[in-house]
């Protein structure tokens, strides 16, 4: 029986830990959003978790998010938009995943 392969090296030009190890959603969050320090807590959170990207809020009243970074820092962000901070009122959170794209800072747009 031949040997097993070890693992693979990889270098600094291969793509596949920054796909591995960052993911990248965006959250459109409904309901009494706006108003309520929902972008500055975002931010903060965002900051302390070591997650990029940015956060808006929209004409229609929603507030709109991108995260982007380790999968758990970004989940758990992604599970803190289902009830914002304290006086903010979520209705309904859409995620959708999307491609990484190497952020490296949050801002509130």
């Amino acid at each position: 029986m031949p040997p097993r392969p070890g693992p693979v090296p990889l270098t600094v030009d291969d793509p596949a830990p920054y796909r591995l190890l960052v993911v990248r959603y965006r959250v459109l969050v409904s309901g009494r959003v706006q108003g309520v320090f929902f972008r500055d807590t975002c931010r903060r959170l965002a900051e302390e978790g070591g997650v990029a990207g940015w956060v808006r809020n929209l004409p229609d009243g929603r507030v709109e998010a991108v995260f982007e970074g380790p999968a758990e820092d970004v989940g758990r962000l992604v599970d803190w938009t289902r009830h914002g901070p304290r006086h903010a009122m979520v209705v309904h959170v859409d995620i959708q995943a999307e491609q990484p794209e190497g952020l490296d800072t949050f801002r509130i747009t």
